[in-house]
């Protein structure tokens, strides 16, 4: 059975199918996990209390849907759209991260979400 978790910002429930991973693996061993989003661009990031190492696969240009995890920042990256350093319509990362999950929720909605909204994500 495939793990899940849910990542709950605002009145969202963003429903997270985990990848077969190791920071997919250390992600769920240190569920649940409350924080602070931040707001990059559309991108939203939110630091977590561990860390966990670069992958071979690490990159910086995601798929919308894709949830990712930086290495270097302690950080659960959701990117849904341009970043201030996007070309043209990618969604472009600050650095390489750790592709853990993808979800089918639509991500755009995230749009009105700023910085300093409370995020938890759970086990679901």
């Amino acid at each position: 059975m495939q793990k899940k978790c849910k990542i709950c910002i605002k009145n969202y429930e963003i429903i997270v199918n985990l990848d077969d991973t190791p920071t997919a693996k250390n992600i769920w061993k240190n569920l649940p996990i409350n924080s602070i989003a931040k707001v990059w661009g559309k991108e939203i990031y939110f630091y977590v209390s561990f860390s966990s190492n670069k992958e071979n696969k690490a990159r910086e240009v995601i798929n919308l849907g894709e949830i990712a995890f930086w290495s270097e920042g302690n950080a659960i990256v959701i990117g849904f759209g341009r970043t201030p350093i996007s070309i043209g319509d990618e969604i472009r990362l600050a650095d390489k991260c750790n592709i853990w999950g993808k979800t089918n929720f639509d991500l755009k909605k995230l749009c009105e979400i700023g910085s300093g909204e409370r995020v938890v994500v759970k086990k679901a």
